[in-house]
């Protein structure tokens, strides 16, 4: 994809330009593309790939519900998923960075370039944390970190890194691309190729901390890693309003709509219902997100919500369909929120490593911005959050459970997030159906292709794990 600077010449007034400051940024169309090819493999549920909803139990599927009970062997999941985040969003990044670094210095001023480099690696970090927090080990380059082959061309036998390396080195990147903007004295970034945020740096700086904060709340009870140090340094300086929401905006007309109505509305098809797991808790407890989350379903003459019952082959008349504002056109892609920051820093008083604020503020706050989000009026906000099964201090369970079963909620239509913090926290409980495949997975299998094609390092990531198999939990996942 050719790089977007242009030029012109022969009008007298171009005497007056700065010629050596790119008027546009350079890669960022690829840039732009690597931003959106991420949200859409997040976003989707496109049975062969999109499979998030399923796995956090959120959704159940009707005519086929093998997805549903886990056959992530026979299907071909794990190999798209992992092409498109490599060869979709990863190499769209890593283009897009290498084609900057190697711009003639005549062309672009180097704190603008700075900035953009920064930009670019911050959404390489999200991604990278992404891939290992779904497979594990995984081929891994950076410029900081020895010994990387991934995103090489010409191997297509990448050796594979420990995930554990992996995450120290996202660390010590973000910590890097932190430092960048806060002292480049530039304050442009890539304005209209950036998708979140149109280039503002000081939001930038903001969504930096809150992804630090995740990646530290992550590594919580992970052994070797100084997680306290990561968050404290993080949270005096991350979102402070959902005005920062990280969020990929779709649009009204293809190609550029949410994907869901594609995978929905577009083809027509009616394969997801909301799943009796997620429905049950939130009509037990009277919750207002309800009509936002799914529609009702006429039973006996009375409009109810009701989700079918997960894993097993359901008649998607008889069962609460996602709701017309999820297969909106136009609905944002959320790649972090400030709901899912205000849930971290409730968890990070609860574990020390923070000491401003409390936990109960930081969780009603949460709550309530999660609320705002779909649309829920304050007053129904208050009910809901003074409900003795709903409030802090009388809910059921240790902190782990309490905001583990708000979060999920919380999280809903934002399966890898929910599933991920689901096995984070092991909260709510979630039970594999009937006839499943395997337990409720915790974490995906390597592609058949590199099992098939890069065979000697496939084997060395499993010997550093134990076995292939989605009951080998991520190293974080500390039971």
């Amino acid at each position: 994809m050719a790089l977007s600077i242009l030029f012109s010449c022969g009008d007298l007034e171009e005497l007056n330009v700065n010629n050596k400051k790119a008027k546009e940024a350079p890669a960022g169309t690829l840039f732009a593309n690597g931003q959106r090819n991420l949200s859409d493999i997040l976003v989707s549920t496109n049975v062969n790939r999109g499979v998030w909803r399923l796995l956090a139990q959120h959704w159940t599927e009707t005519t086929y519900f093998s997805e549903a009970r886990y056959d992530l062997d026979t299907r071909n999941i794990p190999q798209n998923v992992w092409d498109i985040l490599y060869r979709d969003v990863m190499m769209d990044f890593e283009t897009a960075r290498i084609s900057l670094k190697e711009l003639d210095p005549v062309f672009i001023e180097e704190e603008l370039r700075q900035n953009q480099l920064a930009l670019i690696d911050i959404m390489e970090v999200y991604t990278w944390s992404v891939l290992v927090n779904t497979y594990g080990p995984i081929p891994y380059v950076s410029d900081s970190f020895e010994g990387g082959e991934a995103l090489d061309i010409d191997n297509a036998s990448p050796a594979y890194t420990k995930a554990e390396d992996i995450y120290h080195d996202l660390i010590t990147r973000l910590n890097a691309d932190i430092k960048t903007l806060e002292t480049t004295t530039e304050t442009e970034t890539l304005g209209s190729y950036d998708l979140l945020y149109s280039g503002n740096k000081a939001t930038w700086l903001r969504f930096a901390n809150s992804l630090k904060l995740r990646l530290g709340m992550t590594l919580a009870e992970a052994p070797g890693f100084d997680a306290k140090t990561i968050v404290s340094e993080a949270a005096p300086k991350v979102f402070t309003s959902s005005a920062d929401n990280a969020l990929i905006k779709y649009k009204e007309t293809t190609p550029n709509t949410n994907p869901v109505w594609v995978d929905l509305v577009q083809s027509g098809r009616e394969d997801f219902v909301a799943a009796n797991t997620i429905v049950d808790k939130m009509v037990a407890l009277d919750d207002p997100r309800l009509p936002a989350y799914f529609a009702t379903v006429d039973v006996d003459g009375t409009d109810i919500y009701l989700g079918g019952i997960y894993g097993v082959k359901n008649t998607a008349s008889n069962y609460s369909f996602p709701s017309a504002t999820i297969m909106d056109p136009t609905l944002p892609g959320v790649l972090l929120d400030y709901s899912e920051v205000l849930f971290y820093l409730a968890e990070a008083v609860e574990r020390g490593f923070i000491t401003t604020g409390s936990a109960e503020t930081y969780y009603n706050q949460a709550i309530t911005e999660s609320m705002h989000f779909w649309g829920v009026e304050d007053a129904d906000i208050a009910t809901y959050l003074a409900r003795p099964e709903v409030a802090y201090t009388s809910a059921a369970g240790d902190y782990k459970t309490k905001i583990g079963v708000q979060k999920w909620f919380a999280l809903y239509n934002r399966g890898h997030e929910a599933w991920t913090e689901w096995r984070r926290l092991d909260a709510p409980t979630l039970v594999a159906p009937p006839d499943a495949f395997s337990d409720v997975p915790l974490r995906f299998p390597y592609p058949v292709a590199e099992q098939n094609l890069n065979t000697v390092n496939y084997d060395d990531a499993v010997r550093m794990i134990g076995k292939d198999v989605v009951a080998t939990p991520i190293f974080w996942d500390v039971q």
